[in-house]
């Protein structure tokens, strides 16, 4: 079985508060009320404060491997992604 990536992130300013990855093999997709009990960042939020955006396995594989760094435009619910730019030297 594949589960893809679960993202949970604050409804007003799309900043992610928790990713659960993708997971395959003898796994189990888990409800939403059991995730807010089993991650911190997740129960000490109101459950109405946040929202779940549920991926498909290898969805975004290739900008989550080259991203640094990602969040939500809770305008379109659409993920936006951030990039190191080429053109910076690393010191």
């Amino acid at each position: 079985m594949e589960i893809g990536r679960k993202i949970y992130y604050d409804k007003v300013t799309g900043t992610v508060l928790a990713d659960l990855g993708e997971r395959q093999g003898g796994v189990v997709e888990t409800t939403t009320e059991y995730d807010f009990t089993v991650y911190k960042a997740l129960s000490e939020r109101l459950p109405e404060t946040v929202v779940c955006l549920q991926l498909e396995y290898g969805e975004y594989e290739h900008d989550f491997a080259e991203c640094n760094g990602y969040r939500v435009n809770v305008e379109t619910g659409e993920l936006e992604f951030s990039y190191q730019d080429s053109n910076e030297t690393l010191e």
